[in-house]
């Protein structure tokens, strides 16, 4: 089975992308990496201030299914981040791509 990687786009509320992008980097990504979700970035657009993309990878279809379903059912969203980080977005798409060959054993780590 393939990998599957989502490509997120976020529109973020006027004045609050830097602080965004700090909770995802810092609080939120950790989580992800702890259930086994591969992610990079957030990276911030250049040609939007208040629009920020990140990635997010999983092993296979099935597998997207079930870690989601963990994380945004864990504590860690439940009790603080969906608080924190759902109310500044305004926008959002996810496009769902299957793996290049190569890309998911190759995905960068964490200070890669």
């Amino acid at each position: 089975m393939a990998a599957v990687i989502e490509i997120r786009t976020y529109r973020i509320s006027p004045g609050q992308r830097d602080e965004i992008i700090g909770l995802l980097r810092d609080r939120l990504f950790p989580v992800h990496r702890e259930i086994g979700i591969k992610v990079v970035g957030p990276f911030p657009s250049a040609e939007d201030e208040d629009t920020l993309i990140w990635l997010r990878a999983f092993p296979d279809a099935a597998s997207r299914d079930t870690m989601t379903k963990t994380l945004y059912s864990g504590p860690a969203w439940k009790d603080e981040l969906e608080g924190l980080i759902l109310p500044a977005i305004t926008e959002y798409t996810v496009a769902v791509v299957n793996d290049a060959p190569g890309i998911w054993g190759n995905w960068p780590e964490p200070g890669a």
